[in-house]
């Protein structure tokens, strides 16, 4: 005859009966989790990524950041003193206005330096070409878009200006020295030749002081 197992006592049967109901529990947890539960977004370091900004700090994500204001455009200031002498200056435009320049573009900052009737001159001056001491008849901005090009005013100051650089020529009214200078004295550096925009304004009246032009 096969041996006669004893009959599992109490504590065997509740064990047991726990350990299977545990195991249901975390199955069925598990199975509606995967039904259910969205996967965690992971970011490319595989960590979770954060929650997204509800309510007000929603709204304060989604608010278009304003433009920092420009620290300032540099250009050179070709002043006139009271005496009639010439002087070249180091300034910044600096007064700038948040606004649109189109009905769809996006607001951009706008300095209106010079307003006024004024014509656009493109010059191209040949290799070597020099300019001679002169003063100019009106007040203009100059920046050349080619090649690099010297200005140099009556207190001995020069300076060499490369593409996209600007200055602002306003030694309108100077006085000879004794040499005879008068204005300033212009050309090319090296052997191309240099294209300049030049912008005259027919009404601009002279500063006769640094940086007055922000």
């Amino acid at each position: 005859m096969p041996p006669v197992r004893p009959a599992p006592t109490l504590a065997r049967v509740r064990s047991s009966a726990c350990t299977l109901s545990l195991q249901v529990f975390v199955a069925l947890v598990f199975t509606l989790c995967g039904l259910t539960c969205p996967p965690l977004a992971k970011t490319a370091t595989g960590a979770p990524a954060p929650a997204p900004a509800t309510g007000e700090n929603a709204a304060k994500e989604a608010a278009p950041r304003m433009p920092e204001q420009p620290a300032g455009v540099p250009y050179w200031d070709n002043w006139t003193d009271g005496q009639g002498v010439s002087h070249l200056t180091k300034c910044k435009l600096r007064n700038f206005t948040l606004m649109h320049m189109a009905a769809h573009a996006d607001p951009q900052w706008v300095n209106h330096a010079q307003q006024g009737q004024a014509r656009m001159v493109t010059s191209v001056q040949p290799a070597a070409w020099k300019g001679g001491w002169h003063a100019p008849e009106s007040v203009q901005w100059i920046i050349p878009i080619q090649g690099v090009w010297f200005v140099q005013s009556m207190d001995g100051t020069r300076v060499e200006l490369n593409p996209g650089d600007a200055l602002l020529s306003e030694d309108v009214g100077g006085k000879p020295d004794p040499e005879g200078h008068v204005g300033h004295l212009s050309g090319n550096v090296g052997d191309a030749p240099v294209a300049l925009m030049i912008t005259q304004f027919a009404a601009a009246q002279p500063s006769h002081a640094p940086c007055q032009t922000r």
